[in-house]
């Protein structure tokens, strides 16, 4: 008798908890509706490309060669188009100066259904934060990119640099070409994680750097693709499945990387001689300087905090100068009189030294203009989102409506062709003064623009110097013909076959 009480309990109960997944589910379906409604209405004035029934343009952005597809719908759609990933998330993609100015003049936050999905990795850092939390801890770090702190890293730079270009070196005499993007990954990640640890010289040595190296180039990939597919837009389906799975692994891998590191150094300034010397050292590291942070109250930065301002600078800090500085020495492979150029203005630099210091990177004149060419075809972040907390009208009469969400396509921006003469060619003269100063000034957007802007930028262009000059001093570089790069966004630009340069040794200026 007690047991079939007890199965007609559970089977009530069974039947209230399905009942109640229906209800629940219908809700969320009516509010997904609404939703797409009123995101939908907001974009009535914007005439887009065709979509399709359930996933709206996602198997267009998914499919190779996407990127130039947007630029192609750019120049049938001037100023801007819908873009829909699935049904229920809808975005104004824009790639026009005055309507980028419009909207990143502004301190719009980041679209919470975009950059939400950062959160379980790097947590709430200033990427993702916004309103007072968002001033207060930009606030506080931007002593970190202070000159005088950015200063010593030139060091660090050249050192990482120089132990990348000697295993070069051996890769030269084999007289094949190969893939540079994961070795200039490698150093980038070195030379950060000494200007942000304070490590010595053992670098990438230790597995577990590796390990955390690995992490990140997975945690990227599958962003990109949970982005790019509308399935995994919904946190409680994405956990169940594979590519969730993998995704909370590569978390743990880099959180337990950052936490040790932390653990570490707060240990050690528990210790007064070690405090003492800290103190006594040439230059403060990044964490140094996020551990004595306080705000206006005396405050310090809580741990939560602190990991993820850690983790912020370091998946902002590595992969995008990982882009740059692999897609500049592949225009470089490209176009060889501004390789030669640029080795030219390096060599009458330096003289017989090797190694560049901080006096040196304003005399950089024409790499300078060839690094931000490359930024121009090759941006590193080629797609950033907002939504609007206030309505935008545009300078053509349109306007969309607060709640709106924003796509700034910053690789069909930078080939525009209403705005850049001839995009596909690469002419670093457009970046003479004269030039700039006649150009819009949200032209050119690599970093971003306006109040959430990079904050890192100066750091990220004092290491593309150091690199590349260094790089184009040691070897000549050209192209592999059998193996062109095929661009790929995958939160950075990325190729999806590597990109894959010949080099000719020049034995100049080794750092051994």
């Amino acid at each position: 008798m007690l047991s079939i009480l007890l199965s007609l309990n559970v089977s009530h109960l069974s039947l209230w908890a399905s009942g109640l997944i229906l209800v629940l589910g219908f809700l969320k379906l009516i509010c997904l509706l609404l939703r797409r409604q009123r995101l939908a209405k907001a974009m009535d004035c914007f005439p887009g490309p065709p979509t399709h029934w359930l996933f709206g343009h996602a198997l267009e952005i998914q499919k190779t060669g996407s990127l130039d597809k947007v630029v192609s719908w750019a120049h049938q759609f001037p100023y801007a188009h819908p873009l829909w990933l699935g049904q229920f998330l809808g975005f104004l993609n824009i790639y026009e100066p005055d309507y980028a100015k419009a909207v990143y003049s502004r301190g719009d936050p980041k679209a919470a259904d975009v950059y939400d999905f950062f959160l379980q990795w790097i947590g709430k850092g200033l990427l993702v934060l916004q309103g007072p939390k968002w001033y207060e801890h930009r606030k506080l770090l931007t002593p970190g990119f202070h000159y005088d702190v950015l200063k010593p890293y030139v060091a660090v730079f050249n050192n990482s640099t120089h132990a990348m270009l000697d295993k070069w070196e051996e890769k030269a005499r084999q007289n094949k070409s190969f893939d540079i993007f994961c070795d200039v990954g490698h150093m980038a990640l070195d030379s950060l994680m000494k200007c942000t640890f304070g490590k010595g010289n053992s670098g990438l040595s230790h597995s577990r750097d590796n390990s955390y190296y690995l992490a990140v180039c997975d945690l990227t990939l599958l962003m990109q693709q949970r982005i790019e597919s509308f399935q995994y837009h919904n946190d409680f389906i994405y956990w169940l499945t594979p590519h969730g799975h993998r995704f909370l692994r590569a978390c743990q891998e880099a959180h337990d990387h950052t936490d040790q590191v932390i653990r570490e150094r707060k240990a050690a300034l528990q210790d007064e001689k070690e405090q003492e010397k800290i103190q006594n050292r040439r230059h403060l590291d990044f964490l140094d300087i996020l551990l004595g942070a306080r705000d206006e109250n005396g405050i310090k930065l809580s741990d939560a905090e602190l990991r993820a301002e850690v983790d912020t600078f370091m998946f902002e800090g590595h992969d995008t100068t990982t882009s740059g500085i692999s897609w500049f020495l592949y225009c470089m492979a490209l176009y060889p009189e501004h390789q030669s150029r640029c080795r030219e203005e390096v060599c009458e630099i330096l003289g017989d030294r090797d190694s560049f210091q901080w006096d040196d990177l304003g005399k950089m004149t024409y790499l300078t203009m060839c690094i931000k060419e490359s930024f121009r075809l090759y941006p590193p972040v080629p797609q950033v989102y907002r939504q609007l907390s206030k309505p935008v009208n545009f300078v053509d009469g349109r306007s969309l409506p607060a709640g709106s969400l924003i796509s700034l396509h910053i690789y069909a921006l930078h080939r525009n062709s209403a705005v850049w003469p001839d995009p596909e060619v690469f002419d670093p003269l457009r970046f003479t003064p004269e030039n700039v100063a006649t150009r819009h000034p949200f032209a050119f957007m690599p970093f971003s623009a306006g109040p959430r802007n990079c904050i890192g930028q100066q750091f990220a262009m004092n290491e593309m110097k150091v690199v590349t000059g260094l790089c184009l001093l040691r070897f000549e570089f050209s192209v592999d013909p059998l193996q062109p790069p095929i661009k790929m966004p995958q939160l950075i630009l990325r190729s999806k076959n590597g990109i894959h340069l010949r080099l000719k040794s020049l034995h100049l200026g080794s750092g051994k």
